[in-house]
């Protein structure tokens, strides 16, 4: 068993205590000397593809090697992300997924599924995407559904076939986020309805990113995902991605239904410099991954460069409180994946926790109730 004492996150609140687990919480005792650290859930990524020199389409070893890095930010589950990508080197990046959520490694964030980012995107709404974009066929998908690793898809909605794959989707059990696209509000609409008819759940990629905005007139994708109570977004606080007034506009609206991502590529964690990301060049200085020139959409936004830790820090830069903040990055991406053993610090879940110091910066992070470091 071990000990650790903090100011507990809680659902509720802040509450002064000692933690005592092992591979799950055993027991919270009240204490009145708990110091200055801050003990959290650990956090969870729906939207990464890299970091630390490593890639989702990398296969099994880049996939371990990007869950060891985003673990020691505090990351605790993820879902590595596809690119959009010839169908054969999609399939190879989802086999490689399966095999490393079936045989987790040591000091490895716990892989839960992938989430597949293309290729049944927009083809003039690509962003930082190669331009390989398909339509989803019914073939199409029953073949990435047959590796049985799929646990998010982002779909365009104004796509044919778009409807009859988000209710395939659905019905294997798969989020459907909507991205990457150019539609209408009714496109989204259309979509939404017939994955919450099938009992499904659905959110945006990255909201405000690749796809159409909200005006008075013309709603868009934004529009429509934020009319929908029942819609998950996404959010990118990397302050690069979306303005935090914008940031907060989503969170007020939808503060049960916003969470958190990186959307990561693998010069996160990695100096300034020239990094692929999908066979394009991307330039990173600083805070920011744009295209290269020569690419196919130079200076475009390439992900970012983020990791949890910091999502926490930009979210509470826009004004949330670290309260508010962790609930976004632990507790509602568990509620949106439907891992109902992780997300709280409760007794009986995966001792899955975070140990913050007073300038928000991971100290120590533990996996299943084994010290990272």
């Amino acid at each position: 068993m071990t000990i650790r004492s903090g100011q507990m996150w809680t659902a509720a609140g802040w509450r002064a205590a000692e933690l005592v687990f092992g591979e799950t919480i055993q027991e919270i005792r009240e204490t009145e000397d708990a110091g200055t650290d801050y003990l959290i859930p650990g956090l969870i990524d729906v939207h990464v593809h890299g970091g630390g020199g490593h890639d989702t389409m990398d296969g099994e070893e880049g996939i371990r090697g990007l869950a060891r890095f985003h673990a020691r930010h505090g990351t605790t589950t993820l879902l590595p992300t596809t690119i959009t990508n010839p169908p054969e080197h999609i399939m190879t990046a989802l086999r490689a997924v399966q095999e490393v959520r079936d045989r987790p490694g040591p000091q490895e964030a716990a892989v839960v599924g992938a989430h597949l980012e293309g290729p049944f995107l927009n083809p003039t709404r690509l962003g930082a995407q190669p331009p390989f974009a398909a339509l989803p066929t019914a073939s199409a998908v029953d073949e990435l559904l047959s590796t049985d690793v799929v646990r998010v898809v982002t779909l365009a909605p104004e796509m044919e076939g778009a409807w009859q794959a988000a209710e395939t989707f659905t019905r294997a059990g798969v989020r459907v986020s909507l991205g990457h696209t150019q539609g209408r509000a009714e496109d989204a609409q259309g979509v939404i309805d017939a994955v919450l008819a099938l009992g499904g759940v659905v959110g945006g990629t990255h909201l405000f990113n690749a796809m159409t905005g909200l005006s008075g007139r013309e709603p868009g994708v934004v529009g429509a995902l934020l009319a929908e109570p029942l819609a998950y977004a996404e959010l990118i606080l990397d302050l690069q991605h979306v303005h935090p007034h914008s940031a907060l506009s989503v969170i007020r609206a939808k503060p049960q239904r916003t969470l958190l991502i990186t959307d990561a590529m693998r010069a996160a964690g990695l100096p300034d410099g020239t990094y692929d990301l999908g066979g394009q060049s991307v330039e990173v200085v600083g805070a920011e991954a744009r295209l290269a020139p020569g690419s196919s959409n130079p200076g475009s936004l390439a992900g970012s460069v983020l990791t949890m830790d910091g999502a926490l820090r930009g979210a509470v830069a826009c004004g949330l409180t670290l309260h508010e903040a962790v609930c976004l990055a632990s507790a509602v991406p568990a509620a949106y994946l439907g891992l109902s053993d992780r997300g709280a610090l409760t007794p009986g879940l995966r001792a899955d926790l975070v140990v913050l110091d007073s300038a928000l910066r991971v100290k120590q992070v533990y996996l299943g109730g084994q010290a990272l470091y």
